[in-house]
């Protein structure tokens, strides 16, 4: 921000009421156009504000169309603010007149927006009275105009909205509703849509051609977060749903676009490391944002420096953990360089070992210090050790955010999945900069409570599964809305074998043979392991051979875990099973 942008900034955080949604520099849709600043209130209507350092000496001459300026190089000629103003309004009005919930339906304004929209300018060392004096209301009109001394810290707060709302030529009777601002910030902000799936969220803005009935837009905290992270370590802990991975995305789209050098974004689960680079390439971010996980990555580093590699016949947990000591100790020898990347961004941080973390730490530039690390313990299915992220080099105090809200799933669905995972889900304060153990908030969302079916065989539980996927399928959930999710062993390849004799497209995902990477776009049911299905989500999710850990077993927690992330994929509808 310049400088007078600042102080205008601080005037409307400190003379506004929490009820006022304010962004700064932020592009219009697909104009690229930045206005200074948008001003948004329910019982006020939208308000663009163009914002000018210029002093009386400044300006050569002014009028309604260009201004000449005295600059450093010379005199030159620019845009007059207040034009410069309407042409940022009305490409806003241009995109919200297309909405029918936005505009009067019927009488002599149809089709017109049904508040109030305006726009004016902020001239941040000229006075009123210097205004007048230079009559510089010939080429602003002074009513829409708000001068140096009507932003100073000695206005009161009244006086303040008062001449802001006088650039307004009507007031609403009726404030606007909530689902009324969604659909603007919908509009004005395409980054901000949730889409329908996950990679809906990285679609080109410019593809959505039908605007949808349903409108969803990311929530005012996640919104904020996303374009505020600013420099430095940051920490999100986020219960599962709350957004985290599509904060990732956006925070990706921003980085590209500000940074030289290349970013890397690392994960533990491959299949989520292919899920987002097909987001990122939908995006047309591959060329400056790399996708990997963690142990693929350290494999490349191994192999690019020719720093050696663990032998191949070793077995696979060993290769692993060797191919992490190798990199480790290349690096602290100086055959593997630091500072490789412009930004770092790590999904599901909670299954990385603190070593990792420390050594991925080492990889961010320190010209930019850009490292972002989402978490949340109680999806950690791997068991890690406790610690502190400043012991591994994360300096995130003061930089640390919470989100409690979970938005992926129906309240029914989360009270059913937490009951699996109630011992897990207490929550814990962490000390210092530790990890906080979160228990999940549902947003409000409603649907059907899942129920157990009890059956008599595995088969017949697939049979089941089929036949409710099957009617789901008619009743309009596309093939590629469902997954079906199992704990391991030939139960997915049954299931796949199931879905396919009843001409139900399916993609049985993994590595093994007769197994696929995953292809979110492909229309087909997906048959993952519990494993397979972190930081992803469906509308549809079946989980056969449903069993309920036993209290007080070695492994219950760890199964607990399992069934708690496989259970909160599902967005709409759980389908759960069980036999014997």
């Amino acid at each position: 921000m310049q400088a007078g942008e600042k102080r205008l900034a601080g005037q409307l955080e400190d003379k506004l009421e929490s009820d006022y949604l304010l962004w700064y520099d932020v592009p219009i849709g697909a104009t690229g156009h930045h206005p200074d600043f948008l001003v948004l209130h329910p019982r006020r209507g939208l308000l663009v504000l163009e914002v000018k350092d210029w002093k009386t000496d400044t300006l050569i001459s002014i009028d309604k169309s260009r201004a000449v300026i005295h600059t450093a190089s010379g005199p030159k000629e620019t845009v007059n603010p207040f034009e410069q103003a309407r042409g940022y309004a009305h490409d806003i009005l241009t995109l919200l007149e297309r909405d029918p919930a936005l505009v009067h339906t019927e009488g002599a304004h149809r089709g017109r927006l049904a508040f109030p929209w305006s726009y004016g300018v902020v001239l941040t060392h000229i006075t009123r009275a210097q205004f007048e004096a230079a009559e510089l209301g010939q080429a602003i009109p002074p009513d829409r105009v708000l001068c140096k001394d009507e932003i100073a810290e000695s206005v009161s707060a009244e006086a303040f909205q008062e001449r802001l709302w006088a650039m307004f030529s009507w007031v609403p009777r009726v404030p606007l509703a909530m689902p009324q601002v969604d659909r603007i910030r919908w509009h004005i902000f395409p980054e901000v849509r949730i889409g329908g799936s996950q990679l809906d969220l990285f679609a080109r803005p410019d593809s959505v051609e039908v605007m949808p009935d349903l409108i969803r837009v990311m929530d005012l905290q996640q919104e904020q977060l996303a374009r505020s992270l600013g420099e430095g370590h940051r920490v999100i802990h986020g219960v599962a749903g709350s957004g985290k991975t599509m904060i990732l995305g956006y925070r990706c789209q921003y980085l590209a676009r500000l940074l030289q050098k290349p970013i890397l974004v690392l994960c533990f689960n491959r299949t989520l490391s292919g899920f987002l680079q097909q987001m990122l390439e939908a995006r047309g971010l591959t060329q400056q944002v790399s996708v990997r996980t963690f142990h693929g990555w350290c494999h490349d580093q191994l192999r690019l420096y020719h720093a050696g590699l663990p032998a191949s016949d070793l077995p696979p947990g060993e290769f692993a953990e060797q191919l992490a000591q190798r990199v480790i100790l290349a690096v602290d020898r100086g055959f593997i360089p630091r500072a490789q990347y412009g930004a770092v961004l790590i999904d599901e941080g909670h299954d990385f070992q603190p070593e990792w973390l420390k050594l991925v730490t080492q990889m961010v530039s320190p010209e930019t210090s850009s490292l972002l690390v989402l978490y949340d313990d109680a999806q950690s299915i791997y068991r890690r050790k406790h610690f502190s992220f400043r012991s591994v080099g994360i300096q995130a105090q003061g930089r640390t955010t919470i989100l409690r809200l979970n938005y992926r799933n129906t309240a029914e669905i989360l009270e059913f999945a937490a009951s699996f995972a109630e011992e897990l889900l207490t929550p814990e304060e962490a000390e210092e900069d530790g990890v906080p153990l979160l228990r999940p908030q549902a947003a409000g969302r409603r649907g059907p409570r899942p129920q157990v079916i009890q059956l008599p065989s595995l088969g017949k539980e697939l049979d089941y599964v089929a036949g409710h996927l099957q009617q789901l399928h008619d009743e309009g959930y596309a093939w590629r809305d469902m997954a079906l999710l199992y704990r391991g062993g030939s139960t997915g390849e049954a299931a796949a074998q199931r879905l396919r004799r009843t001409a139900i497209p399916c993609q049985l995902v993994g590595k093994r043979a007769g197994q696929s990477p995953l292809d979110t776009r492909a229309d087909s049911v997906k048959v993952l392991t519990f494993h397979s299905c972190k930081g992803l989500e469906f509308p549809v999710v079946a989980i056969p051979r449903l069993k309920r850990p036993t209290p007080g077993a070695e492994e219950a927690k760890d199964e607990a875990r399992l069934l708690y992330v496989a259970m909160t994929r599902a967005i709409d509808r759980l389908v759960l099973t069980t036999s014997g």
